[in-house]
């Protein structure tokens, strides 16, 4: 069943995959072009001001410049053949990672159906994942963001990202144990508050990052973002709704297999 649980949640994070792309695509690429643009901009102004330095005149300034790199990949093909291997195989990876998580939790939350408790378990990974992480380290579009310091950030994101979701693991587990003594609405509730707690300390700990540049457009900024959380949001509630209709009717054959061995025996 395992095998089955997972085929599944692969396949449904692929289609989660792909209509996120389609979203990021429509969405997300006009912000992102904007930002090439402005760094380019950017980068010929400062060749211009270079043409008016006195050192310009040094004969040794005349020489001339190396031939540019020629680009590997053009931006046409990033932007969509691209974007789409990378967000789709995003999908798969989560989505088996997400299907393993399930035949965790299932049947640990009372007698939800297969929809139900894939639907809360997407949620809350949206939320855990994702959503926290991206409130303390939002998602920056090209030319933001310093080159000397993209090992720290990338390491402080992910660690972020890490420890939200250990918090969240050890806070559901809490949540369980209270529900068997107070309810499931009030040990959700405590559960939900230590998190919020225990990840807002986290968070005050951790250093900040802020290297937008003063000049960079707010609009385009908002945009990106923006599209960024969208971008989640379609790939977190497809694969749940998907997954969930692929395990329920997995789950109900396998309840009817059982049943027809008990008459058997019977």
């Amino acid at each position: 069943m395992m095998r089955s649980l997972l085929v599944r949640g692969m396949l449904a994070g692929l289609i989660a995959g792909v209509l996120a792309t389609l979203f990021a695509y429509f969405f997300g690429e006009p912000s992102v072009e904007t930002a090439i643009g402005l760094e380019g901009t950017a980068a010929h102004s400062h060749d211009d001001a270079g043409a008016h330095d006195p050192a310009a005149h040094d004969p040794a300034a005349h020489e001339p410049a190396p031939a540019e790199e020629e680009e590997l990949v053009t931006r046409g093909v990033q932007s969509t053949v691209g974007l789409l291997t990378g967000v789709g195989l995003y999908g798969v990876a989560v989505g088996g990672l997400f299907s393993l998580a399930f035949a965790f939790v299932y049947g640990r939350l009372g007698t939800l159906r297969p929809r139900v408790t894939a639907a809360l378990l997407a949620g809350g990974a949206f939320v855990v994942v994702f959503l926290v992480p991206f409130l303390k380290y939002p998602a920056n579009p090209p030319a933001v963001g310093q080159a000397g310091t993209i090992g720290s950030r990338t390491s402080l994101y992910f660690g972020f990202v890490a420890l939200s979701l250990l918090i969240g693991i050890l806070a559901a587990a809490f949540g369980r144990k209270l529900a068997d003594k107070l309810g499931a609405w009030r040990g959700g509730l405590i559960a939900a508050g230590g998190y919020v707690v225990l990840i807002a300390v986290a968070a005050a700990l951790l250093p900040s990052i802020d290297e937008v540049p003063a000049e960079f457009p707010g609009s385009t900024l908002w945009t990106f973002r923006l599209a960024s959380v969208g971008t989640q949001v379609v790939l977190w509630t497809v694969l749940g709704l998907a997954f969930g209709a692929l395990s329920e009717k997995a789950l109900s054959e396998k309840a009817l297999t059982e049943k027809s061995l008990v008459r058997k025996d019977a």
